[in-house]
């Protein structure tokens, strides 16, 4: 049973590893943000599995979306200019990709463990990766055709979620 929570905690460090990566790779000031948000998401999901293992861990509501939101206002507001490359689209579907594969790795996972409350925290995660994973389809959205985005979106879809 371990074996689940072990596995969990290095998929979490390795995409704490990859947002603080992608956020060196970006010179758009609001996306660096916003990747770092992420990678810091994944560094407190660590620590609940980390907790999970042995006890009920306290993860607090994520305000990963909303937070978002804010930053692409300020990058409207900012009038910055943009300039994505391919690269940086293709790493943006990667860590959609992984996103998914978390969402869906905690999904069947909760059904294996032991404890309620490991039951729970694993929902939970899964729920948080699906919103991880709504907010890279806006950035990729966002990546791919940036000044559209910002004027006709007017970041509605981050609240649809």
């Amino acid at each position: 049973m371990m074996n689940i929570f072990i596995y969990a905690m290095q998929m979490e460090k390795d995409g704490e590893d990859f947002y603080y990566q992608l956020a060196q790779q970006t010179s758009n000031k609001g996306l660096q943000t916003i990747l770092e948000m992420l990678a810091a998401e994944e560094a407190k999901h660590y620590k609940a599995i980390e907790k999970a293992r042995s006890a009920r861990p306290n993860l607090a509501e994520t305000t990963v979306l909303s937070d978002a939101k804010n930053v692409f206002a300020q990058i409207k507001d900012s009038n910055e200019s943009f300039d994505f490359d391919l690269g940086q689209v293709e790493l943006y579907s990667k860590a959609k990709g992984l996103e998914q594969k978390s969402m869906d790795f905690y999904s069947e996972k909760a059904h294996e463990v032991e404890q309620e409350y490991q039951k729970e925290i694993f929902l939970r995660l899964a729920d948080e990766e699906k919103k991880h994973y709504f907010l890279l389809e806006n950035i990729l959205e966002y990546v791919s055709r940036p000044q559209m985005w910002l004027e006709n979106a007017e970041f509605c879809h981050l609240d649809e979620y």
